[in-house]
C-alpha cells in the first residue's frame, strides 16, 4: 500500500456518508456546553485556545486521527496533547459504534474527529469544552448540535496571513496552493453559516476576550466587520491562486 493512504478507506467512506450518534452519545452532547473555532492555517485559534484553557473555565477537546506523528516547527507531536494517535482499525470499530461527535477523511489520507471519550471528560469535569475543527467538522457538529458556539477566527488582512504562514517555515507552492484553497472554502462557510460569529485576530488579547464573551453570551465582536474582511479575504485569495496557475 502507498505511503498516507489509507487502508480501511472505502469502509471509513460506508460509515461517514451514513453516520449516527449512539444513544449515549446524542445524551451527553444534549447536556454540555461545546465550544468549537474554525479558521484558516495562521489563523491563531490554538493560541486563542491557550489562552482560554488559563481562565480554568474551559477544557481542550484532544481529537483522534489515524496519522502517525509528526514534527511541528521542529518539536514531535505528543499523544494526548496534539492529537489521540489510533491505528485504523481502532478508531473504524468506535466509529461503526456511533462513539464520535463527527470525523472526516482529511487531504485522502487520514481520518480524524472529535470523540464522545473526550467530551465526557470535559462534561463530567464541569468545563465548557473547547476544540478547533477543520471546516467539514464545523458544519457536521452545527448539524449533529445546532446549540454549539461556533466562532470563525480570521486573519487582520490577506498580507498579514500569507505572512504568517511563510514564516511557518519554506513550504513547497503545491502546499501552499492546498491552504489557500482550504482557506477559500473557510472564508465561504464564514459568510454562509449564520448562526456562526466571526473574530478578527488583530490583537491576541482582544482577540481572546471577544471570543470569551461571545461564549458567555456577552457578544462584544464586530461581526458586520468580519464579515466585510471574509469577503476581502476570499476576493484577494482567488487573485492569489490564479497568480500561481499563471505562473506555474
Amino acid at each position: 500500500m502507498p505511503m498516507n493512504q489509507l487502508e480501511y478507506r472505502q469502509a471509513f467512506e460506508t460509515v461517514l456518508a451514513d453516520y449516527r450518534l449512539s444513544n449515549a452519545a446524542a445524551k451527553l452532547l444534549s447536556d454540555m456546553h461545546l465550544v468549537i473555532l474554525g479558521g484558516p492555517s495562521g489563523s491563531g485559534r490554538n493560541t486563542i485556545i491557550d489562552h482560554l484553557l488559563n481562565s480554568g473555565d474551559y477544557s481542550y477537546i484532544v481529537s483522534d486521527t489515524t496519522r502517525q506523528p509528526r514534527t511541528n516547527n521542529g518539536v514531535m507531536e505528543v499523544a494526548g496533547v496534539n492529537y489521540w494517535f489510533r491505528r485504523e482499525s481502532d478508531f473504524l470499530k468506535d466509529l461503526k459504534a456511533g462513539n464520535f461527535l463527527e470525523a472526516e477523511i482529511i487531504h485522502n489520507q487520514q481520518v480524524s474527529g472529535i470523540s464522545i471519550r473526550e467530551l465526557k471528560k470535559a462534561y463530567q469535569a464541569g468545563k465548557i469544552a473547547i476544540t478547533e475543527v477543520e471546516i467539514g467538522g464545523f458544519k457536521n457538529i452545527l448539524r449533529l448540535k445546532p446549540d454549539t458556539v461556533g466562532i470563525f477566527i480570521l486573519p487582520p488582512s490577506f498580507d498579514v496571513w500569507i505572512g504568517r504562514l511563510q514564516n511557518r517555515g519554506a513550504i513547497s507552492q503545491s502546499e501552499m496552493v492546498r491552504r489557500l484553497n482550504t482557506g477559500t472554502r473557510i472564508f465561504q462557510d464564514a459568510l454562509k453559516i449564520k448562526t456562526a460569529r466571526i473574530v478578527i485576530n488583530d490583537n491576541l488579547s482582544t482577540a481572546v476576550k471577544s471570543v470569551d464573551n461571545i461564549i458567555k453570551g456577552v457578544d462584544s465582536s464586530d461581526h458586520d466587520q468580519g464579515v466585510v474582511l471574509a469577503n476581502e479575504l476570499l476576493l484577494r485569495t482567488r487573485e492569489y491562486l490564479n497568480r500561481l496557475a499563471i505562473n506555474s
